[in-house]
């Protein structure tokens, strides 16, 4: 699994500590959804993201390697993946993930890949 897909980017403008559930998420091509739950679990950080209506208010996963930045002033995130991209990702199952170690693998092997 590659771990610089569950580390923030140095560039993000991510704080230790900082709760991000609530923030808006942009995609590079619009708005996503909300995030309805933040994990800085080592090796292993991630965001979900609640879609809402988007797409049928399906939650998705997002590793917080695909965070390009964080704007604290308008509670905003912005990742570098498009609607589409975020859309086909493997769905996220709160239950397989409590339950299953190697669950995150297809999140890392999903979003690892190069950008469309």
């Amino acid at each position: 699994m590659s771990d610089g897909i569950w580390k923030f980017q140095p560039t993000a403008g991510y704080r230790a500590g900082v709760d991000l559930v609530g923030y808006r998420v942009e995609a590079i091509d619009g708005h996503i959804g909300k995030i309805d739950k933040h994990s800085e679990a080592a090796d292993a950080a991630h965001l979900v993201v609640d879609t809402g209506v988007w797409i049928f208010g399906k939650h998705v996963l997002l590793p917080v390697g695909t965070i390009e930045r964080i704007d604290a002033t308008t509670k905003t995130v912005y990742v570098n993946r498009t609607k589409e991209q975020i859309k086909r990702a493997p769905e996220y199952d709160a239950a397989k993930h409590a339950g299953e170690p190697s669950y995150l693998e297809q999140f890392a092997r999903y979003y690892d890949r190069p950008h469309m």
